[in-house]
């Protein structure tokens, strides 16, 4: 049963980047692969589809920021944010503001699942020491979740 499951994931991924031109996902073409899903089905087309549509929303989540605010913010704020951000990550990245008001005071700023991957990454390199509860790469990705 993994057989399939990988060649769904492998489809996906080479069809996720085909829809992706100058490290922006393209309407146009995330349409066409669509649309050739729709006259040449695969093997296990639920499964291309699920992992297609994963790819493509982790990829339009890079290029959002979710700026959560307790308080008033302004649109010359959000705009300061997007410049510095997409000075940081070196692509267009758009900011959209969210009352929160379980929130104190300030913001909170969240960008696809960058701190999740970097904590997981980090763990996975330190290894088994990684999972101990007092290790730094452990205290990280408890951190990246309530970030």
């Amino acid at each position: 049963m993994a057989a399939p499951n990988k060649a769904a994931q492998q489809l996906a991924r080479q069809l996720f980047k085909m829809s992706v031109i100058d490290g922006n996902v393209s309407a146009a073409q995330v349409e066409g692969v669509l649309a050739y899903l729709e006259k040449h089905p695969p093997a296990k087309p639920l499964l291309v589809l699920q992992a297609y549509q994963q790819y493509i929303a982790r990829e339009l989540a890079k290029s959002e920021v979710v700026v959560e605010h307790a308080g008033p913010v302004t649109e010359g704020i959000l705009r300061s944010l997007e410049g510095a951000l997409s000075q940081k990550y070196k692509r267009q990245v758009t900011a959209t503001a969210k009352q929160n008001a379980k929130l104190i005071a300030g913001l909170r700023l969240r960008i696809g699942d960058a701190s999740v991957a970097v904590a997981h990454a980090a763990m996975l390199h330190c290894g088994a020491r990684g999972y101990l509860m007092s290790h730094r790469a452990q205290r990280r990705l408890r951190e990246a979740y309530f970030v």
